[in-house]
């Protein structure tokens, strides 16, 4: 089954995307022994929200996501990885 989008539908959805990818390549920093459980909980956020279809919520969404993945960066920049 193909849905269409609209494209403010589509950018946010490229969006997600984006932010999914940052996420995981930051991940790959992550120490050996967390690295699965980085990733696990990445997948988890997503999934949490996947069914989600208020775009301002998407938003929010995004945004905090983009402000948790800079901690995260900045916490693995702190330890040398």
């Amino acid at each position: 089954m193909v849905v269409a989008l609209d494209l403010q539908d589509f950018l946010l959805r490229a969006r997600v995307l984006k932010l999914y990818r940052q996420a995981l390549r930051i991940s790959r920093r992550a120490p050996p022994d967390s690295k699965d459980e980085v990733r696990q909980i990445i997948r988890q956020e997503v999934e949490n929200n996947r069914s989600c279809k208020d775009k301002q919520r998407i938003r929010f969404l995004i945004s905090d996501g983009v402000e948790r993945l800079k901690r995260l960066d900045e916490t693995l920049d702190m330890q040398g990885r």
